[in-house]
């Protein structure tokens, strides 16, 4: 058994050049556990709130109260406490900060922590963290699903929608999958050189195109597939992040990138025919993340062929999972840590999703980091899939790599998630 000792927060950068929260905490052992917390740009309503210092300064993204507080008030709350006693050290944060929405100390303040946490107990245990999560159960990679194009609020709203991901379920082992979106991702982007229609890097790091409508993304995804030398539907496919709540207001959706609006029947009709038309096989947050009954019917109507994720729909807490899911809302899950703020939370909202039998997805966030905390969670925890961004930018690559790393240290491929998945396919 070893006790916590100290809990030190630092100030650090994200991916967009923004203050983060990262947290190292030192065990009486001597081992020590580092993390850092995402911060994501198209967040839920009911995300953990992050405590942000306000002002002029770093456009009022400074973290330094997010700091202080932990120093002042996590530390002491944490002092003495077992270091494989996750569920506790995660309560006594929880009472700590004394609010429904982790707004006094910060959800980025108690993500950062948790994960460090975590990280220590597996740094005690001499085990890798996928391996400390798994125990002796046999694991795998999960399947990649990778950003090619972002809109929405991750470009700009150069298109409405913000992901257009290419989702390689085709291909025997993770290393396998990212060497074929490699292919369609470069394709891709020398297509859109050609034609003068790359705006420049999305926040994910996809390209950031200027298309004429959504629809004209997607036929480009699908003509990438093609250049690359894979066939669209049958060795890798085309997922949709449509984070329906940036253009909805009263009721009414606004592509805006179109001058086009619908009320909800009118979006499910498109929705329907761009999976009769195109290699569509998984779709996220299709209606607003008030619009219970849009996910119900949409899921209702083509869940039967179509993955379909509520991300700002749940936002990672296991009530809301549970309470939609009862519903009919839904078929499958985005499991962000940092929605929640604490490590047993997110496993929470994992154990309710499997409950009512939702397929999960843990994915990173826009403003990311070097922490590869989530592939470690995505291997240990069993999760399928795993969404981190596009194929560019240290942060995103950090977390490919680092599941290189962990498929090579296995010793074989094992049994890949994507023979599992899409099962109408």
């Amino acid at each position: 058994m070893s006790h916590i000792q100290s809990v030190v927060a630092r100030s650090v950068w994200d991916s967009r050049g923004c203050p983060t929260v990262e947290a190292q905490v030192t065990l009486s052992s001597g081992h020590t556990g580092r993390a850092i917390a995402p911060a994501g740009a198209s967040t839920g309503a009911g995300e953990a709130k992050e405590l942000r210092d306000g002002g002029h300064t770093f456009k009022g993204l400074g973290v330094g109260q997010a700091v202080r507080l932990v120093h002042e008030v996590v530390a002491p709350a944490l002092q003495g406490m077992d270091i494989h006693d996750q569920a506790a050290i995660d309560a006594a944060m929880c009472r700590a900060d004394g609010t429904p929405d982790k707004s006094r100390l910060g959800g980025n303040s108690l993500t950062a922590v948790s994960l460090a946490c975590l990280w220590a107990a597996s740094a005690h245990a001499d085990l890798p963290l996928w391996r400390y999560l798994s125990g002796s159960d046999e694991v795998s990679l999960p399947l990649p699903e990778i950003q090619i194009f972002g809109g929405g609020a991750h470009a700009k709203g150069s298109v409405d929608l913000q992901d257009f991901l290419a989702l390689p379920h085709g291909a025997r082992s993770f290393a396998q999958s990212l060497e074929w979106v490699a292919e369609v991702y470069h394709a891709a982007g020398k297509s859109l050189s050609q034609q003068g229609k790359n705006l420049g890097v999305a926040d994910e790091g996809g390209f950031w195109p200027q298309f004429g409508s959504n629809e004209a993304a997607i036929e480009a995804l699908v003509k990438a597939i093609e250049l690359a030398g894979f066939k669209p539907g049958v060795e890798v496919s085309i997922g949709l992040d449509l984070a329906a709540t940036q253009y909805h207001s009263a009721g009414v959706y606004h592509w805006r990138s179109e001058g086009r609006q619908f009320d909800r029947d009118q979006l499910l009709q498109v929705y329907e025919r761009w999976v009769n038309d195109y290699p569509i096989i998984s779709m996220e947050d299709g209606f607003a993340e008030d619009d219970t009954e849009g996910m119900r019917i949409m899921t209702a109507l083509l869940g039967d062929r179509l993955q379909i994720i509520g991300d700002d729909f749940f936002v990672t807490h296991a009530a809301q999972i549970a309470e939609r899911a009862a519903m009919g809302a839904c078929n499958a899950v985005l499991i962000k840590p940092n929605q929640v703020g604490t490590v047993s939370e997110t496993m929470a909202a994992l154990q309710t999703a499997k409950q009512h039998q939702l397929d999960s997805i843990i994915s990173a966030r826009s403003g990311e980091t070097e922490d590869v905390s989530i592939v470690h969670l995505a291997v240990g925890w069993g999760v399928p899939q795993l969404k981190v961004g596009s194929f560019s930018r240290s942060e995103r690559m950090a977390k490919w790599n680092e599941g290189l790393r962990i498929e090579q240290s296995l010793g074989r491929s094992g049994t890949y998630p994507a023979e599992h998945l899409f099962r109408w396919l």
